[in-house]
């Protein structure tokens, strides 16, 4: 078996991909042009995107998608629609009014955000199984997946490594691990998995995590920020009142079996206070939870403490 590594950079992020296999170089060419199609897909922001298309019928017609992209909004509606959830897919156009971690990042007036916030309600997303098409009732609606997409992708390329024969797998999508069987390169087969330090630069690792057959997502408030006023606004929106939520927390891990769950759950959890995040999380055997708060203090499931290096 031959193992091989590929290093891509796409999503505004660095992708790293990993496999071992007979065909491992054809196996991660062509994992990286699914990424390629994934992103242009994808994307909110493309022109030529089915999720733009989706966008400019708003208030007026039904947009048929592929399969894929109308299963993940299917998944994100369902997470969206719990009123306790900070996860929307429909704060897409409050995510493009203060548009955080771009150059013209502004906070916005609040007019601009009371009318934006009207037009993210998820129950105004209208699904038709049958035909595998989406309306948007409002007009000037749109759906941003980027809380999702990134988990969804890292799935699909992990089942193709398999179907592919491959024996273990690796990809890491910038703050979002995945992987399968035993890491050959450990000494005791478990794939290492640094949790960035939130206080200090990228790359500088506040805990290693020993995982196997399993993904590790982490959301946090310390890297895309807007600086208005000497107030500092983090990416993550609270959906009742259009600014950046209100907590205690740094960073969120999820340690889950799917990718997809873990950007799910850190997204759904993240305004929530650590008692609540704990409990959620406790209730599910699927799930572990690692949080850091702004005091460096450090939270985590039972689950975690014996792979914690």
């Amino acid at each position: 078996m031959k193992e091989e590594e590929k290093i891509i950079n796409r999503m505004g992020t660095t992708i790293k991909l990993k496999v071992q296999a007979e065909n491992a170089h054809h196996i991660l060419q062509v994992a990286e042009n699914m990424l390629i199609d994934f992103e242009q897909r994808f994307n909110a922001n493309d022109e030529n995107s089915q999720l733009m298309k989706l966008a400019k019928n708003a208030g007026e017609k039904v947009t048929v998608l592929d399969q894929d992209l109308y299963e993940l909004i299917k998944i994100g509606k369902r997470h969206s629609d719990d009123p306790d959830s900070f996860l929307n897919i429909t704060l897409g156009p409050l995510i493009k009014a203060w548009n955080i971690g771009f150059l013209d990042a502004q906070m916005p007036k609040q007019e601009i955000i009371t009318e934006k916030l009207q037009l993210s309600n998820p129950k105004k997303i209208l699904l038709d199984d049958a035909k595998q098409s989406v309306l948007l009732k409002e007009k000037g609606m749109s759906i941003d997946l980027g809380a999702l997409a990134k988990g969804y992708f890292a799935d699909k390329i992990i089942h193709f490594f398999k179907q592919e024969g491959a024996v273990s797998g690796f990809i890491d999508l910038g703050g979002n691990v995945l992987t399968f069987g035993e890491a050959s390169h450990t000494g005791d087969d478990f794939w290492k998995v640094g949790i960035q330090n939130p206080f200090l630069p990228r790359g500088n690792q506040a805990m290693i995590l020993k995982i196997k057959n399993q993904s590790v997502v982490t959301s946090g408030i310390y890297e895309r920020v807007l600086v208005d006023n000497d107030q500092k606004y983090h990416h993550i929106f609270d959906r009742k009142t259009g600014y950046p939520v209100a907590t205690d927390l740094v960073s969120l891990t999820i340690v889950s079996k799917l990718s997809l769950d873990g950007e799910i759950w850190t997204t759904r959890l993240f305004g929530h206070n650590i008692s609540k995040i704990l409990e959620t999380v406790s209730q599910d055997d699927s799930l572990e939870a690692i949080l850091m708060t702004k005091n460096g203090e450090l939270a985590y499931t039972k689950g975690i403490k014996n792979r914690l290096v």
